[in-house]
């Protein structure tokens, strides 16, 4: 699937995100099973809150980890993030 690099993104309602303790990292937890998720997948999941787009996010992430270039490496998380149904586009 195409992500629209305009279009507002979702966390999905039918997953949640959350910190586990014991694992010292943050999991996708889904009816299936869970996804374990590394710093920077968890940063970017938790900017998909129906106002941000790639852009913005990329912007966010940027700001936060004092860097540029990372719209390539974002977008290909996403993109993956919208094929699993971890996120929605609110469009």
């Amino acid at each position: 699937m195409s992500l629209d690099p305009n279009a507002p993104l979702r966390f999905s309602p039918r997953h949640r995100l959350q910190w586990e303790e014991a694992q010292q990292k943050y999991v996708i937890l889904y009816p299936e099973g869970l996804v374990e998720l590394n710093h920077t997948s968890a940063d970017i999941l938790k900017l998909c809150d129906g106002r941000h787009t790639l852009k913005t996010i990329t912007a966010e992430l940027e700001r936060k980890y004092q860097t540029q270039g990372l719209i390539d490496d974002v977008r290909e998380f996403l993109e993956v993030a919208l094929d699993h149904g971890w996120i929605q586009t609110e469009a």
